[in-house]
């Protein structure tokens, strides 16, 4: 039963479409729309835009709000020695989004800039709508310095990220208010990149109650390391910030600088994390006890392939809506299911033909990798032992690798590079294909056109992983090390495979990763392979029992209820 479903359809139109019934506010610095609508980098853009797409299903008085990045994230080009170049990932707004006329001003360095907003609406499958204002400061009245602003997503220095953090804090809020959104009584902070509307509420109630503002906060982290919080220096906060707002933040959090993190922790009334291991590593990370595990969900629907979801229409009936009846995926039939997958394979394996000109073999065991090429994700791990690699895999299995690495991270190109030309020595007997400029089409081709899904981070420093419950929605089944979401939906046999041991430590400490490598090739030489060629019917089985057991609750559906019940105080029934 949807949040408004037992009222009357006018008044339900009419509360649609009034600001003044929207009462909760989701700020992310990244939203994944469309594919081609390029404000998104990684996973927490598309859980965002999951987290969005969930709220127009369920009919949530919701509204999202982020920054509209004229070049995108950035266009990725691998050159013939397999180093990674950037370039801008130009695009028209103007196709996908509608201007709106509002425009509010922040003040940055003692100048005036003037945000504007695009708006996007998430269509839910009953037609209700979620919108997205995507704030903008490149048009004519701005300095062009300020015009550069929202140019770029995660790119320039760190006085750049502070810049598009008070646009999106502050400047976000600010344009709520301009449009009409006054009764906004939860403010979700995806990360910490917005916290700085935290200024906004305070100056909104006359800089007097600091404490009244953590009633309307909800703060979900989703990073598990030091490294990846926002710190920015007092020296930098005062010569951009203005005067008082440097001020109230010395008195929010301290002489030692802004971690943006520190304010969603002090001034949220519910801080959680994505995953319960994440929740572990996050309360010994940040000395606070009261973070709380909510488990990251995907899109239902937006992220099972067209074949599958044929099927689940056919036996499942209101699956889309209610994931959580997927469980029901066991009574499918095996040759149904096996086809559904066998289609999605091909459409890969077409895309791969089309873009590299290489033929894959249709009938070979296929294992995906895709992700940020960051260096704890290790996707060279498999590589560890290449002569290894390749008497296992030799005639078998065939590989296809995709993601990007910051342009900044040297390291990250470098292992880029590496697994490139492993792949350029070994392509005749163990063919490994990679694929450029991962995003959500190639992510969608990817996780249902593949046979197993890999993911090898360093333990414990995956806060969950959507990919591998992308993966799972299509039966594809998971090859993990045990992290992030993974210890909760691995059942060994079952719904996939581990790769190593479960890790008991909170803080990421040095052990010996030929280990971990040595497992990747013993599980994939033992049991993945044997499975995959010799008992299909055991395999295709547990394509059905993923999809039961794990896309049954790693859905963005169940994420979002449970944070209706948690922390913006929504109930629903019948879900």
């Amino acid at each position: 039963m949807r949040y408004h479903e037992d009222i009357g359809e006018s008044l339900r139109d009419m509360m649609e479409h009034n600001p003044a019934f929207r009462s909760i506010a989701y700020f992310s610095m990244e939203i994944g729309l469309e594919s081609d609508i390029p404000t998104y980098a990684g996973g927490l853009g598309i859980l965002a835009g999951d987290i969005l797409r969930s709220a127009a299903d369920l009919g949530l008085p919701m509204v999202g709000v982020t920054l509209l990045y004229r070049q995108g994230y950035f266009h990725q080009i691998i050159d013939e020695n397999g180093w990674q170049l950037s370039k801008p990932q130009e695009w028209n707004p103007e196709d996908k989004l509608e201007l709106l006329p509002n425009e509010v001003v922040v003040n940055i360095e003692g100048r005036p800039v003037r945000v504007r907003t695009w708006c996007y609406e998430v269509m839910g499958s009953s037609g209700y709508h979620v919108p997205v204002y995507l704030l903008d400061t490149d048009f004519d009245g701005n300095a062009q310095e300020d015009r550069k602003l929202t140019g770029v997503l995660y790119g320039g220095d760190l006085k750049y990220r502070l810049c598009q953090e008070m646009i999106l804090g502050i400047g976000g809020l600010r344009m709520l208010r301009e449009l009409g959104y006054s009764n906004i009584r939860t403010f979700h902070l995806n990360e910490g990149h917005a916290g700085f509307l935290t200024l906004e509420l305070i100056r909104e109630l006359g800089f007097e109650d600091y404490d009244r503002i953590r009633e309307q906060l909800v703060f979900t982290t989703h990073t598990p390391v030091p490294a990846g919080i926002d710190r920015f220096p007092y020296e930098l906060i005062e010569r951009v910030m203005s005067h008082t707002f440097a001020q109230y933040l010395r008195h929010m959090v301290g002489p030692d600088g802004v971690s943006m993190v520190d304010i969603g922790l002090r001034y949220s009334h519910l801080k959680n994390a994505v995953s319960k291991k994440h929740a572990e590593v996050s309360r010994n990370l940040f000395n606070d006890d009261s973070i709380i595990p909510i488990s990251n969900g995907v899109h239902s629907s937006m992220w099972t392939c067209s074949g599958l979801k044929k099927l689940f229409d056919e036996h499942i009936p209101g699956w889309a809506n209610d994931p959580g009846r997927l469980i029901l995926a066991l009574k499918l039939s095996d040759e149904d299911v096996w086809r559904a997958h066998q289609a999605a394979k091909m459409r890969l394996l077409a895309r791969i033909l089309e873009d590299k000109g290489e033929e894959l073999d249709p009938e070979k065991l296929t294992i995906g990798f895709a992700r940020r090429f960051a260096t704890y994700k290790r996707a060279d791990l498999m590589f560890k032992d290449v002569k290894r690699l390749v008497d296992i895999c030799s005639g078998q299995v065939q590989f296809v690798f995709s993601g990007k690495a910051h342009p900044n991270d040297e390291e990250g190109k470098a292992m880029l590079q590496r697994i490139y030309q492993i792949a350029k020595e070994i392509n005749s007997v163990v063919p490994i294909v990679f694929l450029e400029n991962y995003d959500m089409e190639l992510a969608h081709l990817m996780t249902s056109g593949c046979d197993l899904w890999l993911n090898t981070p360093l333990r414990p420093r995956e806060a969950s992983g959507t990919s591998g419950m992308k993966a799972a929605h299509n039966g594809v089944l998971n090859l993990s090390t045990l992290d992030g979401w993974w210890i909760e939906g691995w059942i060994e046999d079952a719904t996939g495979w581990a790769i190593g041991p479960e890790p008991n430590e909170v803080q990421l400490i040095d052990y010996d990763e030929s280990q971990d490598a040595m497992a990747f090739y013993m599980k994939l030489e033992d049991k993945v392979m044997p499975t995959y060629y010799r008992r299909r019917e055991r395999w295709v089985s547990m394509m059905k029992q993923a999809i039961a057991l794990n896309a049954s609750y790693f859905n963005s559906h169940r994420t979002l209820k449970e944070y209706c019940e948690m922390a913006y105080g929504i109930a629903f029934r019948g879900l």
